[in-house]
């Protein structure tokens, strides 16, 4: 073993900094210090009188290849590099011999970043052959798995077997979990239900584990999950039963049902939640009737934590169960049962293929801030992500390697994280530190002559002595101190400048703008250049000391609108260029008065165009047209006076011509209409005369008299029968 604690890596200035996507975003800039902390590419110019007069020091905050433009020689640029240190590195070893074998290099490694500057370095491991396993044979005690208590009992022999044909220092320990459960009652060989007992420590002695395993019986349940998650949180946390430093540790869980979690302990009273501690007395889990199940969470970070991987032998009816669970917790296998355990062997020797061959490498306790990407360099590669690498089908002796890289965002100081592959014990620790003062080569004359030499050179900007200040140091502040002097240089107790130029003996020197003129006013207030803007052009108009000079009866901030002007619409109307109502229809249809002259007279103030729709923000205007259609428009007004973009729909609003056969019909059914009515009045007039006359008759007939009597002439009708055989008797 050998240790590089003197090996430091960089790399060059020229190497990082000369790219064509190099963007340097300032903010406030007024320090070397504040210039790299701003951005990974912005460097610092510290040469002498870099900056002309009255110009801002953050001037000297750009890109490198921008500060070498404008005049800045190369070796005057501060540009803060990453740096690697490795602490630790012992090399990798090839066959279990010792305790501590290594299996990742490198252990340890300082990394100094400049913010948001990505560095990258390459960590090796290697599968040694023989490496240690520890294998915990966890199982259900459940009276659904009777048969397969009885095959396990017999199964010592295979077991044992299968360890020694993967490393020749294996070791295996046995508990037994069910549920808070009863037995059947029939059942002589049925122990009292528990939440989780520890049978056997870690042991390589064949005798032992079959001695153990033959004294379990079947316990029983109510419901069908069990305290699968308890057991094995208990197995995870437990030193006491054997775990090895330097072993792979593996939990084997059997079991023909589900399991319990988080919130199930409710439905028998229980509320505390799962402590995450190991509380085994006697070999038996003492919380089990006083804690609640832990949440798979819990157990995914005790099992990562411990550098567990868990093999879930399960039967075929929750097999599915048991794979959704594998995708949560991490470096964890799931096969399955026979119905009486006869191919366990088998399965634990395939899982734990799988999961040995499988390498990810990932990190715990990342900084804030701090982004890590891996790239795994090997023959099954899964692409490289931001919070782990993965080699697969990595066959024992093989070295592979891993490209990680690092990027602070923010500065900081030392702070660190672990980096380790999941389920091994090796780990590399990473320090980290970012660099976010410049050093600078800064003259030792405290009175120098740039700064009148009435101060010091502070990466090429001048420290003033006290009673002096400006650019140079030019400036004394007399009898007033220098809050009173920078007093009158701010506006309403504002900044000083309001921060676009300097104070100087109490008055503003102001900076260039990014257009090239210059801030003006005795505060630096104005700017030509940061008025509202109207299609794109600055007031439409005039730009004066921030604010827009808008032309008589226009109004800010853009000069658009005209309160005392007509609307455009009403232009069409009254305006001598524009000529009525008829530029609009010579320019949108070709017709009208102006249908010859249309060009010269309308379309050099109005820029027109026909549309389906109209999508103009303003008020929509109708007017009729030579031909007796009304055409729909809108008008918005343009930059400049007597500018006008027009809308014109296509379609025009025309009266439809009349219909000859519907005149006609209408004629006819009128007089049709008519004459019935005529029919109607006369019938009318008839039945109201002979109503009249009805009426007249009864009235007469009620008016005479009439005298009861006799006709001497009418003889009733009577007609005598006589019965011939009568005789009177």
């Amino acid at each position: 073993m050998y240790s590089c604690s003197s090996l430091l890596i960089s790399f060059p200035a020229a190497s990082l900094l000369l790219r064509n996507d190099e963007v340097c975003t300032k903010s406030v800039i007024n320090s070397c210090d504040d210039c790299i902390r701003s951005g990974p590419y912005c460097v610092w110019c510290e040469q002498l009188n870099f900056t002309k007069a009255g110009e801002q020091e953050a001037a000297r905050c750009d890109t490198q290849a921008q500060l070498i433009k404008r005049g800045c020689r190369r070796e005057e640029i501060i540009s803060p590099q990453n740096k690697q240190k490795i602490d630790k590195n012992d090399p990798l070893s090839s066959s279990f011999k010792t305790q501590e074998p290594v299996q990742l290099s490198p252990q340890k490694i300082s990394l100094n970043l400049r913010p948001g500057l990505p560095t990258t370095f390459t960590v090796s491991f290697k599968r040694i052959e023989g490496y240690p396993v520890d294998l915990y044979y966890l199982m259900d005690l459940s009276y659904s798995m009777k048969d397969d208590l009885e095959k396990v009992k017999g199964l010592g022999q295979a077991l044992f077997a299968a360890l020694k044909s993967i490393t020749e220092h294996g070791q295996i320990g046995f508990g037994a979990f069910v549920d808070k459960t009863p037995c059947d009652e029939n059942d002589q060989q049925c122990e009292a239900a528990f939440g989780y007992r520890h049978v056997l420590n870690m042991t390589s002695q064949e005798q032992e584990f079959n001695k153990k395993v033959k004294e379990q019986f079947i316990s029983g349940n109510l419901d069908p999950p069990e305290g699968s998650l308890d057991a094995m949180m208990q197995a995870a946390v437990c030193g006491k039963i054997g775990w090895r430093k330097s072993s792979t540790r593996l939990i084997v869980l059997t079991t023909d049902d589900g399991f319990h979690m988080a919130g199930d302990g409710k439905l028998a009273g229980i509320l505390e939640p799962n402590d995450e501690q190991c509380h085994i007395e006697n070999n038996l889990y003492a919380k089990s009737s006083e804690m609640d199940y832990p949440s798979v969470g819990q157990l995914a970070v005790q099992l990562e934590k411990n550098n567990i991987q868990p093999i879930f032998a399960v039967t075929k009816n929750v097999e599915n169960v048991y794979k959704q669970l594998s995708k949560m917790i991490p470096k964890s296998e799931v096969g399955v049962l026979s119905s009486d355990s006869s191919n366990v062997v088998q399965l634990i020797k395939d899982a734990y293929n799988r999961l040995s061959s499988k390498v990810t490498l990932t990190h715990d306790n990342l900084p804030d801030n701090v982004r890590v990407v891996y790239t795994p360099i090997c023959d099954h590669a899964v692409p490289a992500g931001d919070s782990e690498g993965v080699c697969d089908n990595v066959r024992v002796g093989q070295e592979i390697s891993f490209n990680v890289t690092v990027t602070a965002d923010s500065c900081m100081e030392n702070k660190s994280f672990i980096i380790r592959p999941l389920g091994i014990k090796d780990t590399l620790t990473v320090a980290l530190s970012t660099n976010c003062v410049c050093q600078c080569q800064d003259p030792s004359n405290i009175n120098h002559p740039h700064c009148k030499k009435k101060g010091t050179i502070t990466c090429g900007i001048c420290r003033c002595h006290e009673g002096f200040i400006g650019q140079f140091c030019q400036c004394s502040i007399g009898d007033k101190d220098e809050r009173s002097l920078r007093a009158s240089c701010q506006r309403q107790n504002g900044t000083v400048c309001e921060g676009r130029g300097d104070c100087v003996c109490g008055r503003c020197q102001c900076y260039n703008t990014e257009g090239g003129s210059s801030y003006h006013g005795d505060f630096c207030e104005c700017d030509d250049e940061h008025c509202e803007k109207f299609q794109n052009k600055l007031c439409g108009g005039t730009c004066k000391c921030n604010r827009c000079e808008c032309k008589d009866g226009y109004q800010r901030p853009k000069c658009k609108e005209c309160l005392g002007c007509p609307d455009p619409s009403a232009l069409l109307l009254t305006n001598v260029y524009l000529v009525s109502r008829n530029c609009i229809e010579c320019l949108g249809f070709d017709s009208g008065p102006f249908k010859k002259n249309c060009s010269e007279t309308c379309s050099k103030s109005i820029y027109h165009g026909l549309v389906e729709q109209l999508t103009i923000s303003s008020k929509q205007c109708h007017q009729k047209d030579s031909e007796g259609c009304w055409i729909t428009f809108m008008l918005d007004q343009l930059v400049g006076e007597d500018n006008y973009k027009a809308e014109i729909l296509k379609q025009r609003d025309c009266p439809e011509p009349p219909s000859v056969v519907a005149i006609i019909g209408g004629s006819i059914a009128s007089v049709a209409l008519i004459g019935i009515l005529l029919l109607m009045l006369i019938k009318l007039l008839l039945y109201m005369k002979d109503l009249k006359e009805f009426r007249k008759f009864e009235n007469e007939k009620k008016k005479s008299k009439w005298a009861e009597a006799d006709n001497p002439l009418f003889q009733n009708a009577t007609t005598t029968v006589a019965n011939p055989t009568f005789t009177g008797e």
